[in-house]
């Protein structure tokens, strides 16, 4: 079982900078590809929209095309966490953002929502132009 805690969200300027931390508990952290997702509020009834995943071991990573060169996913085993760093942030990124988990599987469905397994609750992100 893996409990997951997202925080660093906020309003934010368009250009502007936001962290996000997820913090899991459980020692099979490690184990799993961590992933971000996010659901704009124009959305409310379609599937989270896939942003980045990283690997087990922090040597893969994946981007969706929107925010591929301006996010960047990390991953810290030692202290259970898993970051995004987002950068030039634009107001369509306005949306939760939710952390996930999944078991290490086919790096063809990393986009895929539900191959996670264990979810945050979400936080909030609002870039305003």
């Amino acid at each position: 079982q893996v409990q997951l805690v997202e925080s660093g969200g906020g309003l934010v300027q368009a250009g502007g900078s936001l962290r996000l931390s997820c913090a899991a508990s459980g020692r099979t952290f490690s184990t799993y590809t961590m992933g971000w997702f996010r659901q704009a509020p124009s959305a409310p009834g379609k599937e989270r929209e896939f942003v980045a995943a990283i690997s087990w071991s922090g040597g893969s990573t994946y981007y969706s095309d929107s925010v591929k060169g301006r996010f960047t996913i990390s991953r810290d085993n030692a202290k259970n966490t898993q970051y995004l760093q987002m950068n030039s942030l634009k107001p369509e990124d306005t949306a939760v953002y939710y952390c996930a988990a999944r078991p290490t599987g086919r790096a063809s469905s990393i986009a895929y929502s539900p191959e996670y397994h264990y979810w945050g609750q979400g936080t909030q992100v609002t870039v305003s132009s």
